[in-house]
């Protein structure tokens, strides 16, 4: 037995004791193949899964390193049966693989006949393979590589795809570090996932990953499509591509709602490419009609379902997922590890923050509390609405008036989910809103004008959730959202995360109401910023109205 901070339990959970001085080591250590559950004052939960196991195993954690971390800071002795299983678990990543051959073309391969024999049976992998070649190969259809290795991930035995990739068109793209230059991490990023293929790159909101995207580009000297959540994303990529590389204007083309350009490096949106036309996807040959050396997926956390139907059938082109958190509501994880590919690189928020590229935050939970009327609202409503009534009282309305008064000479943005709510806070605070419907130029003239500081104070929904580059942000007012969702939490963190000019930290505030759904949905998307070190304090909101922030 020895004093360390971690419990390790035979049920794969793992518990942090947060109060010890190693805790923060330690949770640096389990971050790679832990995921954290649950976040109260003291002890923090975490689980290995398997699909944990496997994304560090691809990263390059073995299983020793694992068992080691787990040994050095674990209180107690773990159970012998838990070693064995993570042991076994990671060693099942690269029992079979996808490997391409000369004469059968694409072949799946085991040096364990007995797996082969196992996954052979299965009744979703049948149909997706050829001829028996020998008692380790077999042959697979080639237009099933996809879909193959989603069935074989369900089925508890990964493969690895070394099958290798088209190049492509070519297309000669190079980085051009005119004033700038490319940060360690973000080098080794890029060469993580040219190392690897294919696979998701994991960095926090604000550490460039359009960069990192860029850098593939540059590896890949081919043509381009990037996939990204909206029209005002593609235009930021669009000019970050020129600034950070030697690409021009006439070589890069949008194909969205508002255009339809093809070009060597095409940036399209995930809702044209998800738009269907008499029951068919009507742009569906941009994806495979193209001869593509790279695909990006950008927030590849929002992938729509469609896409992946249609990665799975492009498995020869090399695909990149960009993303902040590979926490997925859907609880489709696995279909990113295995169409996208695993992750081949990421680093906590709290490391790249001390090296100075993110600024620090100080995440505030305030507590509100509703009046006898809004509380007699509350528990007369309906389950399905009740989040709705106590997320958007009049209570709630004037503390977030009042943060934004207190902050009238900081760089503002307040958040919410429903559109009603932050049409009165824009008219009563007398400034501008950004929603659904506002037109494209005139959200770029908005974030523009609260670039340069002529906008002190934006209110926008869940619009602004990602993809936007407003960089003097440094205070962010969330007053609702979209129930418990942990990746809307990281995203509206991320706003505010990128260094400020004149050194400033940014504050995250998060209104909830108290006694209520709101309590406990705000305790879940906290999760995985208390995962990468970031912790809520927790004020009421008559401290809002003292002036005691």
């Amino acid at each position: 037995m020895s004093d360390g901070p971690l419990i390790v339990q035979s049920d794969k959970t793992l518990l942090l004791d947060i109060d010890h001085p190693l805790s923060t080591d330690c949770r640096r250590a389990i971050a790679p193949f832990a995921e954290l559950e649950k976040s109260p004052e003291h002890i923090h939960t975490y689980r290995l899964t398997s699909l944990g196991l496997w994304n560090a195993r691809a990263a390059g954690h073995d299983a020793e390193k694992v068992i080691d971390v787990l040994i050095k800071y674990s209180r107690f002795a773990i159970p012998h049966a838990l070693l064995v299983d993570v042991a076994e678990t990671m060693g099942r990543y690269g029992r079979l693989r996808l490997e391409s051959d000369p004469i059968h073309g694409l072949i799946l391969i085991s040096t364990d006949p007995a797996v082969l024999q196992e996954v052979v049976r299965g009744k979703k992998v049948a149909p997706l393979l050829g001829a028996r070649i020998d008692n380790e190969t077999i042959a697979v259809h080639p237009s099933q590589r996809g879909h193959l290795k989603q069935a074989l991930l369900r089925l508890g035995w990964p493969a690895e795809d070394f099958a290798g990739y088209v190049d492509g068109q070519a297309h000669e793209i190079s980085l051009v570090e005119d004033g700038w230059h490319m940060r360690e991490y973000q080098k080794l990023a890029a060469e993580g996932f040219w190392h690897g293929g294919s696979g998701v790159v994991v960095l926090p909101c604000g550490a460039g990953k359009t960069i990192v995207g860029a850098a593939a580009m540059a590896h890949a000297k081919a043509t381009t499509l990037i996939l990204v959540t909206n029209t005002v994303a593609a235009r930021q990529w669009r000019d970050e591509l020129l600034r950070r590389t030697n690409l021009h204007e006439d070589e890069i083309g949008e194909y969205s709602g508002a255009k339809k350009e093809i070009r060597p490096i095409t940036i399209a949106t995930y809702q044209v490419m998800t738009t269907k036309k008499n029951g068919l996807f009507a742009h569906l040959d941009l994806f495979d009609g193209h001869d593509w050396g790279l695909i990006i997926y950008d927030e590849v956390h929002l992938l729509p379902a469609p896409i992946f139907r249609f990665t799975a059938d492009i498995q020869s082109r090399r695909r990149l997922g960009l993303t902040a958190t590979l926490v997925r509501e859907d609880g489709m994880e696995g279909e990113v590890f295995s169409l996208i590919g695993p992750k081949r690189f990421d680093v906590p928020w709290k490391e790249i923050e001390a090296q100075g590229y993110i600024a620090p935050a100080d995440c505030v939970e305030v507590r509100v509390t509703l009046t006898e009327h809004e509380r007699l609202n509350y528990a007369t409503a309906e389950t399905e609405n009740r989040y709705r009534v106590c997320a958007t009282t009049a209570t709630k309305k004037s503390v977030a008036m009042a943060l934004a008064k207190f902050h009238e000479n900081d760089q503002v943005l307040i958040i919410g989910q429903y559109i009603d709510q932050i049409d009165e806070i824009s008219n009563d605070l007398g400034v501008p809103i950004i929603k659904g419907d506002t037109p494209i130029k005139e959200r770029e003239f908005l974030y523009n004008a609260f670039r340069n500081g002529e906008i002190k104070c934006l209110v926008v929904s869940k619009v602004a959730n990602f993809s936007i580059d407003l960089p003097e942000a440094s205070i962010a007012i969330q007053i609702s959202g979209t129930f418990g969702s942990r990746q809307e939490e990281a995203q509206r963190l991320g706003r505010i995360l990128r260094p400020k000019a004149d050194g400033r930290g940014a504050r995250f505030y998060s209104l909830v109401a108290r006694d209520t759904v709101d309590q406990d949905f705000a305790q879940n998307r906290q999760r995985f910023l208390a995962e990468q070190g970031y912790s809520y304090r927790i004020i009421d909101a008559d401290d809002v109205f003292t002036g005691k922030l």
